[in-house]
């Protein structure tokens, strides 16, 4: 959060841009804990709510995933890069420098609401998700849930409180599991593939309905690939280590961690679909159950019904680090934009002290609650996030004056008509 001296020392520049053209262990961690951020507990819905409107919006939509992940979230890292100031300074500190104090508090409490919330999600899933475990799968009983988040809270705490570098390896290590667990499931599924998608592909789609489909199921893709809390941390520590190579090798980590993204899930994805019919996934919509939970229960399957939790638990812990990352970045962004405004500053430890308790407090009282609200609270959060992640970096290309480098492509005009879709179409599900 602070300023720091960026004068380069001699031989800095040229030993960044030595490093940015070979890809290194640092680059793999990163790419990874992108995917850990993005592919979480959304990912086991997304096979019904992305499936359930058609063979044809499921293929637009598996088309349009890459571009609309990858230039969205390049935005996003590129006004983050684009802050003088210093080689720390995060996306809420970049936003003040650029649109002001009034707007730099006003972004940032917005960040902070459109990412704390889903933290909050993810502790009442874990709870949820592990109790369950323990129940049916273990076949014991879980202890009180007050303690049983608690003990899950304090343990997540033990490695957010480590350095940044930790919390993202932790990530990348957990996508392994993750992504072999993921693709084991979708071919152990090919066995089961039948027709009867196809068949309804065959018989056709009315045009408005179509469209409407299409619409409706854009923010189910943008939200399930969405790393946009993770994105300002990794943005400065790309700045920092690569200097002004930064925007061409955060963009190779990107493009590479997006197609890592879209090729397992959309195989996870078509693998789920295909294995169903339209009925079955009608009705594990309205059951508001995980594609997991469904599967173990229509093929009768032990195996599934033993792996799908694991599976759960490890999605939304690697979510949860993640998104603790942006959420914690927002809420010390808060505090610091208040007291410097009264000329005042608390020490750097103080602060992470601070952060520390109140996301303890806070996710724990809400995993021990349980409130049935949490689905409104996120879908509040939606449309920030849409603001935020396709709507200000492209108003941003074209009123700083260092961003302007980057107007005038039609890959800005595509970010700004997804996120138009995918705020209305938020919007009118809310409303609905």
């Amino acid at each position: 959060m602070t300023d720091v001296n960026t004068t380069a020392q001699p031989g800095v520049g040229a030993l960044a841009r030595e490093d940015s053209k070979t890809w290194n262990r640092h680059d793999t961690t990163w790419l990874l804990g992108l995917y850990g951020t993005a592919i979480g507990a959304g990912t086991l819905f997304l096979p019904i709510n992305a499936g359930v409107g058609g063979f044809w919006p499921l293929l637009v939509l598996a088309l349009l995933a890459f571009p609309m992940t990858f230039y969205a979230h390049r935005g996003l890292t590129r006004f983050v890069l684009s802050g003088k100031r210093g080689a720390t300074e995060d996306i809420t500190e970049v936003v003040e420098e650029h649109f002001g104090v009034g707007a730099g508090k006003l972004i940032t409490l917005l960040y902070f609401f459109a990412i704390f919330p889903i933290l909050l999600v993810y502790s009442v899933a874990l709870t949820n998700t592990l109790g369950n475990f323990i129940e049916h799968q273990l076949h014991m009983t879980p202890p009180p849930r007050a303690l049983l988040a608690l003990l899950l809270i304090c343990g997540l705490m033990i490695v957010v409180r480590c350095d940044q570098a930790i919390i993202v390896k932790v990530m990348s290590l957990l996508v392994y599991p993750f992504v072999a667990a993921l693709l084991l499931l979708a071919l152990s599924l090919i066995p089961n593939w039948n027709g009867a998608f196809f068949a309804q592909a065959a018989d056709g789609m009315p045009l408005d309905l179509f469209l409407k489909t299409l619409w409706l199921a854009i923010p189910v893709m943008v939200f399930s690939f969405n790393h946009s809390p993770i994105i300002s941390a990794f943005a400065v520590d790309q700045k920092h280590r690569y200097g002004e190579q930064a925007d061409h090798k955060s963009g190779r980590i990107l493009a590479s961690a997006h197609v890592m993204m879209v090729l397992t899930v959309m195989f996870f994805c078509f693998s789920c679909v295909l294995a169903l019919s339209p009925a079955d996934l009608a009705a594990a919509k309205q059951q508001n159950i995980s594609i997991l939970s469904y599967l173990a229960n229509h093929f009768q399957t032990p195996v599934i019904a033993f792996v799908a939790p694991l599976i759960a638990l490890v999605a939304i812990t690697k979510s949860f680090l993640g998104h603790y990352i942006g959420a914690s970045e927002g809420f010390q962004g808060i505090i610091v934009k208040n007291l410097r405004s009264r000329g005042k500053q608390l020490p750097a430890k103080r602060l992470e002290q601070l952060t520390a308790l109140f996301m303890v407090i806070t996710c724990w009282l809400v995993a021990t609650l349980n409130p049935s609200i949490l689905g409104m609270i996120e879908s509040i959060g939606g449309p920030i996030i849409a603001c935020l992640l396709f709507l200000m970096p492209m108003y941003a290309i074209h009123k700083v004056p260092s961003l302007r480098k980057y107007s005038g492509k039609a890959s800005n005009l595509f970010v700004v008509l997804i996120g138009l879709i995918t705020l209305s179409a938020i919007l009118y599900s809310f409303f609905a």
